[in-house]
């Protein structure tokens, strides 16, 4: 099994957030109406669609991001983080207003607790969406969240698949999955907490230990299934029915912050890199365990040169 490198592809739009991170450590979070003295702070940049971007293209992608950041001072340093990385900025527009931000505790297992405020985000429109997808010179897969609205993401998707590419759908924050979304989406990408809530909305059984659960829920929104379990791995749902578990590697996790989004980073990576379904979570679960070795969200994602080591890992087997 060979995956494309850099210069080769695989070529991925993601329609997604920005948001500063602006993170606090502490030893236990405060209840309410209370006050504690944290650890330390760090700030960064993420959002969930730019979190998949860039670690997208550390695996070697060719990336470009359509979003839509304000005209603060982040917005201008959220553009520049991207160029940084070599993902293409064409499709991220500036707004007037704040760009987006998410206050985020960390707490010494590593688990977190994230607030999430759009800003600029809101911004981004259907016909923006659409246009950008179109127009990219190739698409192999395009990649959404809910941090930005169903309707974008469900435009933006509708213009993937006229040209044949993958759709990848991350429902966090979780929220019910439009009808409208389901019927464009090839993958859903849950973790198992989002997966209960979408599943209770749906009227169905969110027992995510109950294989049946999950079959349900690909049946019922048409799509197959992918749920991420943490330091469990991932439970992909076959095109045969069958339920399938990939475990992951074991680490003492430092900060799980952004642990996701590497995961569906680099599986897209593995699905428009031609590999098999399997190997491809296997992809994203090693990617992921690498990621909670350190603090932060962007900058606790292996560099390139580590990535081509675990795509190399993964696909000897």
């Amino acid at each position: 099994m060979e995956a494309k490198t850099s210069g080769t592809g695989p070529w991925l739009t993601v329609v997604g957030s920005t948001m500063i991170d602006q993170i606090a450590y502490a030893a236990r979070m405060p209840e309410r109406g209370e006050t504690v003295i944290g650890d330390h702070f760090a700030q960064g940049f993420g959002g969930k669609g730019a979190n998949q971007a860039v670690m997208a293209r550390l695996m070697g992608a060719e990336v470009a991001m359509v979003n839509a950041v304000g005209e603060d001072s982040y917005g201008g340093e959220t553009i520049e983080n991207f160029r940084s990385f070599g993902i293409d900025t064409t499709y991220v527009r500036r707004e007037p207003g704040s760009s987006g931000v998410a206050p985020i505790w960390v707490e010494p297992d590593g688990s977190n607790r994230i607030i999430v405020i759009p800003g600029a985000n809101d911004g981004l429109l259907p016909e923006h969406g659409a246009a950008a997808v179109a127009e990219q010179a190739q698409v192999d897969a395009v990649i959404a969240q809910f941090e930005i609205g169903q309707h974008v993401t469900t435009a933006a998707f509708a213009a993937a698949h006229e040209r044949g590419a993958i759709t990848v759908l991350n429902p966090a924050p979780a929220a019910a999955v439009s009808a409208e979304l389901a019927a464009v989406t090839d993958w859903l990408i849950p973790n198992e907490h989002e997966f209960a809530i979408i599943a209770a909305a749906a009227d169905l059984s969110d027992d995510v230990e109950d294989p049946g659960a999950l079959v349900a829920l690909a049946e019922g929104l048409g799509v197959r299934l992918l749920v991420t379990l943490g330091e469990r791995g991932a439970a992909i749902v076959g095109e045969d029915g069958e339920v399938r578990t990939v475990a992951t590697p074991t680490v003492e996790a430092v900060d799980t912050t952004g642990a996701g989004d590497a995961f569906v980073g680099a599986f897209v990576f593995g699905l428009g890199s031609g590999w098999p379904e399997a190997d491809a979570a296997r992809l994203g679960c090693a990617i992921a365990a690498e990621s909670v070795l350190r603090p932060g969200t962007q900058k606790s994602f292996p560099d390139n040169a580590r990535c081509r080591e675990i795509i190399a890992d993964v696909a000897a087997g």
